[in-house]
């Protein structure tokens, strides 16, 4: 049976990109509205009640309202791809590896990670869950990412300044990211989160550097880079990647659109120090993969289904 498909929010980055992942598969019917009626009230709430799945690809706010547009009675499920609930009682976080494909599912209702977030998150939830790292070590995480999760203005801005070689910003420590990193991996204290964007247009590092010797209670890097595999074991996106022979990683510019995350675990020789790296792309599993994959499992299918998942 065919479901229905809204994507309110259809033109920006990460709604254009959950299109393309979409086209042609004949499980979905998307409902399309011209450009005059997107921008119409009447016309969006229409649209948000008749289909199937709504996924919101909006500023917080107007996602918010998008949700407010919808009968509860007429049954339309949710992923909301914005920051508005993902720490919201109510929604499920969409992140299925971690917690549990059934969960979401039957989901009615589910919030999209955020891109740092989803690196951050799949390298160091499981780690605290088994004990093997304290929840309560003030984490930092270093994040580089390319210019298109910014949407279109930073897109803009990119591509006309060439000059641009770094840019790093939430230099206030009020990312909105930091709740859903704390929450999802149980931290009694926020991380210091450090993000900035590099001139590609897709792509994303994600490290937390960790000095084991200081750490009361943290096991061996091996014991880590073990558990990480153990817990995405079987995972067609969530990978453990393969160390680079060179000993140097490349973010490079002409990346190809991914869904998949690779997992490190960097070492000193002694084992006192270690470097969790989550490698991926923001428009995959950092943001339309992560929404089609959660949208599979909410319509019953493969979670793989129409993923850009290439070799390592």
């Amino acid at each position: 049976m065919t479901a229905t498909v809204f994507i309110d929010g259809a033109v920006g980055t990460t709604g254009l990109e959950i299109a393309d992942r979409l086209a042609g598969r004949a499980e979905f019917d998307l409902i399309v509205l011209d450009d005059e009626r997107r921008k119409d009230a009447d016309a969006r709430r229409e649209a948000l009640n008749e289909a199937d799945f709504a996924i919101l690809c909006l500023p917080d706010d107007a996602a918010r309202e998008a949700v407010a547009l919808i009968d509860p009675a007429s049954g339309t499920r949710v992923i909301d791809a914005s920051t508005a609930h993902r720490v919201a009682t109510g929604w499920t976080y969409g992140f299925p590896e971690l917690v549990g494909r059934a969960v979401v599912a039957k989901a009615d209702r589910v919030s999209n990670p955020g891109c740092y977030s989803t690196g951050f998150i799949a390298l160091l939830a499981p780690l605290v869950r088994a004990g093997l790292l304290p929840a309560d070590w003030p984490y930092t995480c270093n994040a580089v990412s390319g210019y298109s999760g910014g949407g279109k203005s930073l897109i803009a801005r990119f591509e006309q300044d060439l000059d641009i070689a770094w840019r790093g910003y939430a230099l206030g420590l009020g990312h909105k990211h930091v709740p859903e990193m704390q929450a999802q991996c149980g931290l009694s204290v926020a991380p210091l989160f450090a993000p900035a964007v590099v001139p590609a247009h897709r792509g994303m590092v994600v490290e937390i550097p960790l000095p084991i010797s200081a750490i009361a209670g943290a096991s061996s890097p091996d014991a880590l880079r073990d558990a990480l595999a153990a817990f995405y074991d079987g995972s067609k996106i969530v990978r453990m990647g393969r160390d680079p022979e060179d000993g140097e990683m490349l973010l490079r510019g002409s990346r190809e659109p991914s869904d998949a995350m690779d997992l490190f675990v960097f070492a000193s020789t002694d084992g006192s120090q270690a470097r969790l790296v989550a490698v991926l792309d923001n428009l995959g599993k950092g943001a339309s993969g992560a929404a089609v994959q959660s949208l599979n499992l909410m319509a019953g299918l493969d979670e793989a289904a129409g993923l850009r998942l290439p070799n390592l």
